[in-house]
């Protein structure tokens, strides 16, 4: 066996032990905005849907539907089921920092997890932290459900223009939307997109961020479930804006949500997120709630527009960069 061969084994090896000690060790305690903020992003969305998509989306049992499920993938995190916790908790967060040392992510996950373990050899120093399920999918678990959107809106047009009966696939589609919500939302969390996600961890802290393990839930859970209202985040959202390229687009808000992170520690500093909070506090988490409802809708929005494009069949188009079928 040569050396590079070597390396190569022992990496492999490496993330099969911290793949097994992944539901204690590994990922990150965090639930994004809490069960109060994903139900709100995921009613303000549905609430504000323009009127192309269809009818059956807008009614007030779908805007129910849609709202209950935006703490779904958080009731998938519990230590009761541990293999569902390991296998989804990175689909959470990304670490940014970590994640660009490969570059521009590519937009297949298998692709990204293959050029993190490369980096892995590469810079040693760092290969703890680059292992693909601390670095975190974010937005590969987001872009996944999109697409099974955009699948499901393509079959309810199918069966619509066909007169079939559509009420199995629109319950299709409103889970797809209520279980997308979720990571859009917890994409507009500035502490799911930095490996400072529960307190400062960088080496250099010259403004005296908290190190403390509290400040991720203080403030998306206890703040926002105490003090935000969705009357005052509504006012916040942006104009109706659908996507044209949602992998771009969606890195573009990620990269946004990471610009507030000092904010987010500076506001925690002089106790912003504590009890009712200051003025500024309040603003900042209506705002990123806003930001989290408004990509949602968007992205709906899109789904709906791309999945009247014409596609070839997954058995006729299924092959390889070689040319061999890949169909079963």
């Amino acid at each position: 066996m040569n050396r590079f061969a070597s390396v190569r084994l022992r990496s492999r090896l490496l993330r099969v032990a911290t793949l097994a000690l992944l539901p204690i060790t590994a990922v990150p305690l965090s639930f994004g905005w809490g069960d109060a903020g994903h139900k709100m992003i995921n009613r303000l969305a549905a609430e504000s849907l323009p009127d192309d998509v269809p009818a059956f989306l807008k009614t007030p049992e779908a805007i129910n539907e849609i709202e209950y499920l935006g703490p779904e993938p958080d009731r998938w995190r519990s230590l009761a089921e541990s293999e569902l916790n390991a296998a989804q908790a990175p689909d959470h967060f990304i670490d940014m920092e970590y994640a660009e040392v490969i570059g521009k992510l590519p937009k297949r996950r298998y692709d990204y997890i293959a050029a993190l373990t490369a980096a892995e050899i590469t810079h040693p120093d760092m290969a703890k932290e680059l292992e693909p399920e601390k670095v975190g999918f974010q937005p590969y678990i987001t872009n996944e459900v999109w697409e099974r959107l955009k699948a499901a809106m393509r079959a309810y047009r199918e069966a619509s223009a066909k007169h079939e009966d559509t009420k199995p696939i629109e319950a299709a589609i409103l889970f797809y939307v209520g279980w997308l919500g979720h990571y859009v939302g917890d994409g507009s969390q500035p502490l799911h997109v930095t490996r400072d996600y529960n307190g400062w961890v960088e080496k250099e802290n010259p403004n005296g961020y908290t190190t403390d393990h509290k400040i991720h839930w203080q403030f998306e859970g206890v703040f926002v479930g105490a003090n935000i209202k969705p009357e005052d985040v509504k006012p916040l959202m942006t104009p109706v804006h659908p996507v044209t390229d949602e992998w771009d687009e969606y890195l573009d808000y990620l990269h946004h949500t990471g610009t507030f992170i000092e904010k987010t520690y500076q506001l925690d500093k002089v106790h912003g997120f504590d009890g009712a909070g200051t003025p500024e506090a309040k603003q900042f988490a209506e705002e990123r709630l806003a930001a989290g409802a408004s990509m949602l809708r968007d992205l709906i929005d899109s789904a709906w527009i791309e999945s009247a494009q014409p596609v070839p069949q997954w058995h006729d188009a299924a092959s390889d960069a070689s040319g061999k079928t890949k169909s079963k």
